[in-house]
């Protein structure tokens, strides 16, 4: 008969193999050499994580930078997007206004 320590030593092996085979990451992903310069709608918005219309909002209010329309498409440029991630909040085109109106009134 088999001796129960060793069996439960297999087990135990065999459990810790597992665990840590669960703390790799399952999928590698290799990074794209050239990513496209462009991102559509589509794009920024799984980027960003937020909801088509949101991007189509935020664009039409001038809080998104970098967005070029091309016939019926909406453009955005990656590089553009990635930055202003990385910058945190860029002022939107109303308070940017504001702005420019406080300084014009403090010059009178």
């Amino acid at each position: 008969m088999h001796n129960p320590f060793e069996i439960l030593e297999a087990r135990l092996n065999s459990i810790e193999n597992l665990i840590l085979d669960l703390k790799k990451p399952s999928i590698q992903f290799a990074p794209k050499d050239n990513p496209e310069p462009f991102l559509t709608v589509d794009g920024v918005a799984s980027l960003l994580d937020i909801a088509k219309p949101t991007v189509y909002t935020k664009h039409s209010k001038g809080e998104l930078p970098g967005g070029y329309k091309r016939g019926k498409r909406l453009y955005f440029d990656r590089e553009t997007i990635l930055n202003w991630i990385k910058e945190g909040h860029q002022k939107s085109k109303v308070e940017i206004e504001a702005d420019a109106e406080a300084f014009l009134n403090s010059k009178k």
